[in-house]
């Protein structure tokens, strides 16, 4: 009988598997055919890069594989340059990351992240009190964990031990604020997605300006805050009862506490070393106008000093094992994509395509529709980083073509791309806390009324911030001033 099924499934597959190739063929085929008239490099680069889109949304295949081979395809070809497509890999950004990685790796093996975030859980008194405790404690890993998926596997065993002390309810609510924190809170560092190093490195490309630590920091952390404060009292007010809310949670904060036990009652001389190591890195980081070092040189200097002796706090095998080797090779292949649409000019071409088609609409309603399409991308392409390789190309040309400064338009773009809540495929902290052995998570309608209600609100945010915050930090929003500047 068995043999029968999987007799029968196989026509299926291979079916499949033909259909998604064809669309991947149809969708190459049919960029070149859209775009008669221009250059060579651009078609082809137009083409590649639709390709992979339809890869990215349509096929199994890895992202990292799919933005490699669209890569290399277009090297072999000759629209892109194979100093572009393999330089790609000693851009600072991936360094930056690299060191990072290093750095949270020893901060993990010593126990203070996940200590940090239990000394503040451990502290709640009333539920409320206990949601905003951990939506505190989260967005603080921001500034310590790169990546979103990382920050949400070092996340797990605080919820875990939060979630089994609380009523079913409780459980399947927190299910839903992990993840919803872990994804909104990303924006209020330059190393919470992988796509914020994208959209730093187009917009050196395309304009000039580079956005630092700080800088990032003073941009989106008002964003992130305030979309992160939005989402939890959505959680509290829309599934759990004035009752639920009401239960005393000593018991819960007594549990978090017992839980930091196994790092040991008092920090080692490890952790003392590792959170000193911490707080040097982003001190140097958030004074770079002062000393001139580059962000990524520091995060370099720091993950050495991490699995060094006497010094560091692990060892260079799990320092090297906590780089996410595939997200930095798909990072460099979608930057290289990203910068060749850029250089070829297929970027223009198609922001001229876009212009015409908003028909010469006022800046506002520009910048809403760059801002609502963003934040809905993530229903087509699920991956981050390729999110924004397809859409910050185009934004920086459309914003400039509208009279938008385009370093806002890419902030806001990426901000609001950062919102992928709809489905459990949309982010990997979403499908990590879809599913937790032992305890009760949310389910398909809860995350799409999650989204429903939060997305509204994520999209005025950011376009609060484009208006009014960032003008007064020195993006202004309508009047491209200091595209050549460094920040």
């Amino acid at each position: 009988m068995t043999s029968l099924a999987i007799a029968s499934a196989a026509p299926r597959i291979v079916v499949g598997r033909i259909v998604r190739a064809a669309a991947v063929a149809a969708a190459g085929l049919g960029a070149l055919a859209a775009t008669t008239g221009w250059t060579l490099d651009q078609r082809l680069v137009v083409a590649g890069l639709a390709a992979a889109t339809i890869a990215w949304i349509a096929t199994r295949v890895d992202d990292a594989v799919v933005a490699l081979a669209a890569m290399v395809g277009l090297a072999l070809v000759g629209a892109i340059p194979v100093d572009a497509a393999f330089g790609a890999l000693g851009d600072p950004t991936i360094w930056l990351l690299v060191g990072s990685c290093m750095l949270a790796a020893g901060l993990t093996s010593s126990g203070v992240a996940e200590r940090a975030a239990v000394a503040l859980v451990g502290r709640a008194r009333t539920v409320r009190g206990l949601w905003h405790r951990t939506t505190i404690a989260l967005v603080l890993t921001t500034f310590a964990v790169p990546a979103t998926s990382g920050r949400a596997a070092l996340a797990m065993p605080v919820f875990r031990s939060i979630a089994l002390a609380l009523p079913t309810a409780h459980q399947r609510a927190l299910s839903l604020l992990f993840p919803a924190v872990i994804l909104l809170s990303a924006f209020a560092s330059i190393l919470g997605a992988g796509a914020h190093l994208v959209a730093a490195s187009l917009v050196e490309a395309a304009t000039g300006t580079t956005i630092s630590f700080l800088w990032w920091l003073l941009l989106g952390a008002p964003v992130a805050i305030l979309t992160c404060v939005a989402a939890t009292e959505i959680v509290l007010l829309g599934w759990l009862t004035r009752a639920e809310r009401a239960i005393p949670v000593a018991h819960v904060a007594a549990a978090v506490r017992d839980a930091s036990h196994r790092h040991g009652r008092s920090m080692s001389a490890a952790g003392v070393r590792a959170l000193a190591l911490l707080a040097l890195v982003i001190a140097l980081w958030l004074s770079e106008p002062l000393h001139g070092i580059h962000p990524a040189l520091v995060a370099m200097t720091g993950g050495v000093a991490a699995v060094l002796p006497v010094v560091g706090t692990t060892t260079p095998r799990d320092a090297f094992a906590a780089v996410p080797w595939s997200l930095l090779v798909f990072l460099a292949a979608t930057l290289a994509l990203g910068t060749a649409l850029v250089t070829t000019g297929a970027a223009d071409r198609i922001a001229q395509a876009s212009l015409g088609a908003l028909g010469g609409a006022h800046p506002a309603l520009v910048l809403v529709a760059i801002v609502a399409a963003s934040a809905a991308a993530h229903l087509v392409v699920q991956s981050r980083t390729a999110r924004a390789t397809v859409l910050l190309p185009i934004v920086l040309v459309v914003a400039l073509g509208a009279g938008i400064n385009p370093v806002s338009a890419a902030l806001a773009s990426t901000a609001a791309a950062g919102f992928c809540l709809t489905l459990t495929s949309s982010a990997k902290p979403v499908a990590m806390f879809a599913s937790v052995p032992g305890v009760a998570t949310f389910d398909r309608a809860s995350l799409v009324a999650l989204a429903a209600a939060t997305a509204p609100i994520v999209v005025g945010v950011v376009l609060l911030a484009a208006v009014w915050l960032w003008p007064a930090l020195g993006v202004p929003l309508e009047t491209p001033v200091a595209l050549r500047g460094t920040r």
